[in-house]
Protein backbone atom coordinates (compact mmCIF):
# COMPACT_ATOMS: atom_id res chain seq x y z
CA UNK A 1 0.00 0.00 0.00
CA UNK A 2 1.11 3.28 -0.51
CA UNK A 3 0.55 6.96 1.18
CA UNK A 4 -1.68 9.56 -0.57
CA UNK A 5 0.85 12.07 0.96
CA UNK A 6 3.09 11.10 -1.69
CA UNK A 7 1.13 12.12 -4.81
CA UNK A 8 2.52 15.55 -5.55
CA UNK A 9 1.33 18.27 -7.88
CA UNK A 10 2.70 17.49 -12.01
CA UNK A 11 3.36 13.50 -11.36
CA UNK A 12 2.35 11.35 -14.60
CA UNK A 13 -0.54 9.27 -14.39
CA UNK A 14 -0.52 6.17 -16.75
CA UNK A 15 -2.28 3.09 -17.02
CA UNK A 16 -1.26 -0.30 -16.57
CA UNK A 17 0.27 -0.65 -19.70
CA UNK A 18 2.76 2.50 -18.80
CA UNK A 19 0.57 4.55 -21.16
CA UNK A 20 0.71 8.46 -20.25
CA UNK A 21 -3.08 8.85 -18.63
CA UNK A 22 -2.37 11.94 -17.39
CA UNK A 23 -0.54 14.74 -15.05
CA UNK A 24 -1.69 15.40 -11.22
CA UNK A 25 -3.29 19.13 -10.86
CA UNK A 26 -4.06 18.37 -7.24
CA UNK A 27 -5.44 15.29 -4.18
CA UNK A 28 -8.96 15.90 -3.78
CA UNK A 29 -10.85 13.74 -1.49
CA UNK A 30 -10.06 10.10 -2.13
CA UNK A 31 -9.78 11.46 -5.56
CA UNK A 32 -6.90 12.52 -8.19
CA UNK A 33 -7.45 15.76 -10.19
CA UNK A 34 -6.16 16.10 -13.39
CA UNK A 35 -4.56 18.61 -15.41
CA UNK A 36 -7.01 19.94 -18.29
CA UNK A 37 -4.08 20.18 -20.64
CA UNK A 38 -4.01 16.18 -20.94
CA UNK A 39 -7.96 16.62 -21.57
CA UNK A 40 -9.70 16.93 -25.34
CA UNK A 41 -12.06 18.54 -23.52
CA UNK A 42 -10.07 20.72 -21.57
CA UNK A 43 -11.96 19.73 -18.86
CA UNK A 44 -10.51 18.63 -15.79
CA UNK A 45 -11.48 14.66 -14.78
CA UNK A 46 -10.37 13.07 -11.60
CA UNK A 47 -9.25 9.08 -11.00
CA UNK A 48 -9.93 7.26 -7.72
CA UNK A 49 -7.33 6.57 -5.46
CA UNK A 50 -8.40 3.40 -5.23
CA UNK A 51 -7.37 2.79 -8.54
CA UNK A 52 -3.90 3.42 -7.85
CA UNK A 53 -1.78 0.24 -8.69
CA UNK A 54 2.03 1.93 -7.35
CA UNK A 55 3.71 4.99 -7.15
CA UNK A 56 7.28 5.59 -8.40
CA UNK A 57 9.86 8.45 -8.14
CA UNK A 58 7.54 10.68 -10.06
CA UNK A 59 5.01 8.28 -11.84
CA UNK A 60 1.59 6.70 -10.58
CA UNK A 61 0.39 3.38 -12.20
CA UNK A 62 -3.10 2.49 -12.53
CA UNK A 63 -4.61 -0.37 -11.55
CA UNK A 64 -5.80 -2.90 -14.31
CA UNK A 65 -9.30 -2.59 -15.15
CA UNK A 66 -9.27 0.97 -13.87
CA UNK A 67 -11.81 3.51 -15.15
CA UNK A 68 -10.02 6.44 -17.14
CA UNK A 69 -12.31 8.47 -18.61
CA UNK A 70 -12.19 9.09 -22.32
CA UNK A 71 -10.49 11.56 -24.30
CA UNK A 72 -7.31 11.59 -21.33
CA UNK A 73 -3.49 11.31 -22.35
CA UNK A 74 -2.79 9.39 -25.06
CA UNK A 75 -6.41 9.40 -26.71
CA UNK A 76 -7.01 13.42 -25.77
CA UNK A 77 -6.81 15.13 -29.57
CA UNK A 78 -6.86 18.88 -29.82
CA UNK A 79 -9.10 20.44 -32.87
Amino acid sequence: MFEKMRIKEHMEVADSNGQHVGTVDEVDGDAIKLTRSDSADEMHHFLAIDDIESIDDNRIYLKAGARVPSGLGTSATRA
